[in-house]
């Protein structure tokens, strides 16, 4: 069963009260957590939030499972109670509801209980004013307009990679959640995960200990959309499955059957060439820039920044640690190199001495979903805040459009152009299907 009803906090707890009370004998008794005592936090103080897009990702984070950290996800946490999972699969979000509502009511002591309400469409969902934050998990050409309309609705915004498929997308999504005063974190995750291996590896290029930095080895090419990828030959649309909100800001197409979350994926590598960017662009220091020149010289993108450094959108010569999500840094006294399974610098002694972040500048975090939960509370910049996110998709998307055009380009990180190409120029936003836009 589906609800559409605001619900305020005040009527949660009120519920919550009744719930527990039609479940269990008398005497009433409510559990210690339900009340925010002997530790536990009370729901007055609990962030309220709303998942859209609960398939691999966003499941993951909602309820337990990869990418989440923490076991339960986010349902799990005491300090979060979740009031709607917003989904345009119809037995995905009903079950995900379902299971959403059943963690509570077990951990109320109830038999059955209800909080969590289920939404196809996400304006549903945002037009509620009892949810302080939302969780963005959909296929990647809703990021942009997700956050817009979230940002506009005064919500907090969590949303996954790659946050942006156009440059002027990113800049837009950057600049609703500045205008309305929003904490936003991007899902690129490594910055706090993994255990601070690619932390360290930013504080030893940071605090100078390679010497003078020359050259990043990215392991991934950047990358672009494409309306066209993915496409395939006509079907029937499945019961439950509402395709016309599937593509939103999409051209309208047929169902195909290809309906998944990295369906307009196109030139290049723009699902996975984020972490290895967003990634690189910390460790230079960067998050407030970019490069100046991108040039395709063979087969390989090549990146240069104003500082002189060149980033190779490929592996190492030399192998080793990268290729999962990290890069490989070499300076004039040595080289660091990272990715999630592991770490390793020459000399070896660099990682022995490792400076503490703080002192070097590098922001610290040791958990991506709890770092954007204290930034709701402390209203403070996250660790991927909203401008970072949109300077690493900006490099990423530049090596697209590089690879798109065949040609060198050269750009302009403060104006955020290519001076005098207007062919690169086009390629900075497209159009979107109305009602929906940026």
């Amino acid at each position: 069963m589906e609800y559409t009803s605001a619900l305020s906090r005040r009527t949660f707890l009120r519920r919550a009260a009744q719930a527990a009370g039609a479940s269990l004998a008398a005497p009433l008794i409510i559990p210690a957590s339900a009340l925010g005592r002997d530790g536990h936090t009370a729901p007055s103080e609990r962030i309220t939030m709303g998942f859209i897009g609960v398939g691999g990702q966003g499941g993951g984070h909602l309820l337990g499972g990869a990418w989440t950290y923490i076991a339960g996800g986010y349902t799990a946490r005491e300090d979060v109670q979740i009031l709607g999972v917003c989904d345009i699969v119809r037995d995905r979000r009903l079950a995900a509801t379902r299971r959403v509502n059943e963690h509570y009511a077990s951990r109320l002591g109830a038999g059955s209980y209800r909080c969590c309400e289920a939404y196809n469409d996400l304006r549903s969902l945002l037009a509620r004013d009892d949810i302080d934050a939302v969780l963005i998990a959909t296929p990647i050409h809703w990021h942009g307009a997700m956050t817009v309309l979230a940002a506009r609705a005064g919500k907090d915004i969590y949303c996954e990679k790659p946050t942006a498929i156009t440059i002027r997308e990113g800049r837009a999504m950057a600049t609703a959640v500045k205008r309305y005063g929003r904490v936003f974190q991007a899902g690129t995750q490594q910055r706090s995960e993994y255990g601070g291996k690619f932390r360290t590896a930013c504080s030893i290029v940071r605090s100078g200990m390679i010497g003078e930095l020359k050259e990043v080895y990215a392991f991934r090419p950047g990358g672009t959309f494409s309306w066209q990828a993915g496409r395939a030959a006509p079907q029937p649309i499945p019961e439950g499955l509402d395709w016309d909100l599937f593509l939103g800001p999409a051209p309208w197409m047929p169902y195909d059957g290809v309906d998944h979350a990295h369906r307009f994926c196109g030139i290049g590598d723009i699902n996975w060439g984020p972490h290895h960017y967003d990634f690189i662009q910390w460790v230079l220091d960067a998050d407030r820039s970019g490069p100046v020149q991108v040039s395709l010289e063979g087969e390989v993108l090549r990146y240069r920044y104003a500082s002189g450094v060149v980033v190779h959108a490929c592996g190492a010569p030399e192998g080793g640690p990268g290729a999962v999500g990290g890069a490989r840094f070499i300076g004039t006294k040595g080289w660091v190199a990272v990715d999630r399974d592991s770490i390793a610098a020459d000399p070896p002694s660099l990682l022995r001495s490792v400076p503490d972040a703080r002192a070097v500048g590098v922001y610290h975090s040791t958990s991506h979903s709890g770092n954007f939960l204290e930034c709701v509370r402390t209203r403070q910049p996250t660790i991927c805040d909203a401008e970072t996110a949109c300077r690493a998709a900006t490099a990423v998307l530049l090596g697209g459009i590089a690879l798109e055009l065949k040609r060198p380009l050269t750009w302009d990180p403060e104006r955020e152009q290519f001076p005098g190409d207007d062919e690169a120029n086009r390629l900075l936003s497209t159009a979107f299907r109305a009602p929906w836009s940026v």
